[in-house]
């Protein structure tokens, strides 16, 4: 099939505005292509393709009828949260025609329940505002991401989001007791379960939790408050390598109990990167070192925090692991330390265009990984800058690439492609995975599927078959369509 017939409306264009015109209202349909742009490109500026329209439904029973028109007349269809998705996930598709579904008008917290530590909300509810109300009952809803303020909670549980607290909370998947999702065909599914335990047969609402949206739309999300922390305490500590990162890690996991909520690497060349995007911040330390950690540990009752913490400083220096380190004396430090971890993330994007990578490796493989990684870069592309910073607690590095600046355009990509393959390779023999947290979406289908065996590939697309057996839910994300 061409691309061209690929796009064809299955039926007029007219009578899918008017039907959802009558159900949605006219503020609930957008088909002025000029109004596009907003959710065609995503955070890194990605764009993808224009949607034939943009539905724009405000609960989950209208998300429901406009599914089973588009099932009725076999209308492809993608489901979109807050545009922060990295692997165009949630992009119209640029070779295929679709009506995008927004749920951003979605919003609703539905019900908190402080005593059962648990949450009921929309799906297009923004993750910060769903923090803010867990805060204001005494409680804690522990995702962290740098996007917080506007990514939406359904692309959280589709994308089974992690971020910055996963070694002491879990990711999305360790956060989410019941959902409520839209089927291909239309049918709405109730799993708005508040229970913490829960053993009847299979677990439905897993087979959602980071699928994408390939499988249903979800449009509530049952979510497990943690009690709200009292205290908390943030330092940053210059250490000589990985090796001592990794060192220090494990001792912090022994010495802080299960109080460490954060444990994030942070290269010298990361610092430069945030001081080049936010000129105002401070240097922490008066020297430069080569690597630093991050940290935090919080407690929601009576512990000596400081104590811990110095405790590790004298321990990791008496052990070689410690050059120098800083403990916040106060919440605006304690900001000015983070602020670093997200600035970073603006530099590289005022470097253009980089190779941006969501790699997992077994915590104990990271030093060998490493060491492989960037032999293998300085080998095949001396000139291109290694940038690999991430969250070592859950084995979560972003190894990132910035290409020598005297090239073009095409140059870089190509450059950037072929380091990825070679990337993705190591990541494979050292038995990790190519996504921790971002997905596949269509960006990074192609080394997924070269890496799955037969029986690994059936199944996922045995699932596939049995929810949306007419491919038109986010066809083409994951597996191929």
């Amino acid at each position: 099939m061409t691309v061209e017939q690929d796009i064809t409306m299955p039926i007029a264009t007219q009578e899918l505005h008017d039907f959802l015109s009558d159900l949605l209202g006219s503020s609930g349909v957008i088909d002025d292509p000029a109004e596009f742009a907003r959710y065609t490109t995503d955070w890194a500026g990605d764009k993808g393709g224009d949607p034939w329209m943009i539905a724009r439904p405000g609960t989950p029973e209208q998300v429901a009828d406009i599914v089973a028109f588009c099932h009725r007349h076999q209308i492809p269809m993608v489901a979109q949260g807050g545009h922060s998705g990295l692997v165009g996930g949630a992009q119209p598709d640029p070779e295929r025609g679709e009506l995008m579904i927004s749920l951003e008008r979605l919003n609703r917290i539905r019900h908190l329940d402080p005593i059962n530590f648990s949450m009921s909300v929309d799906s297009g509810c923004i993750l910060q505002n769903v923090k803010d109300a867990a805060e204001e009952a005494d409680c804690y809803f522990p995702l962290a991401l740098g996007a917080q303020g506007s990514c939406q909670i359904g692309g959280n549980v589709s994308t089974n989001a992690g971020g910055l607290n996963v070694l002491r909370y879990g990711m999305m998947r360790q956060l989410v007791l019941g959902l409520e999702v839209v089927l291909p065909d239309g049918r709405l599914w109730n799993g708005m379960h508040a229970l913490h335990k829960d053993n009847r047969g299979y677990d439905l609402k897993q087979l959602f939790i980071g699928a994408e949206g390939t499988l249903g739309i979800v449009t509530g999300a049952v979510l497990k408050l943690a009690p709200r922390p009292q205290t908390s305490r943030t330092a940053l500590i210059a250490v000589p390598d990985i090796a001592s990162v990794l060192a220090l890690y494990a001792q912090a996991r022994r010495s802080c109990c299960d109080l460490l909520s954060a444990f994030e690497l942070i290269p010298r060349v990361c610092m430069e990167l945030a001081f080049e995007a936010a000129p105002d911040l401070p240097d922490p330390l008066d020297e430069a070192h080569p690597v630093y950690v991050l940290m935090e540990v919080s407690a929601s009752g009576p512990a000596d925090l400081d104590t811990m913490i110095e405790h590790l400083f004298e321990t990791g220096s008496d052990q070689g692991n410690v050059l120098d380190g800083v403990l916040a004396s106060s919440e605006t430090q304690a900001a000015q330390l983070w602020q670093i971890r997200e600035s970073m993330l603006e530099g590289q994007q005022m470097r253009g265009e980089h190779l941006r990578t969501d790699i997992s490796l077994p915590i104990s493989s990271l030093t060998a990984f490493c060491d492989a990684a960037n032999h293998a870069m300085a080998q095949h592309s001396p000139e291109t800058q290694v940038i690999a910073y991430g969250h070592i607690g859950d084995g979560n590095l972003h190894f990132n690439l910035l290409p020598p600046a005297n090239l073009d355009l095409e140059a870089k990509k190509a450059l950037l492609h072929e380091l990825e393959g070679v990337l993705f390779d190591l990541v494979d023999a050292h038995h990790g995975s190519i996504s921790a947290e971002h997905g596949i979406g269509r960006v990074k289908q192609v080394p997924f599927l070269e890496d799955l065996d037969e029986t690994e590939y059936t199944l996922l697309k045995g699932l596939k078959q049995l929810f949306d057996p007419e491919g038109l839910m986010a066809a083409g994300r994951i597996l191929p369509r």
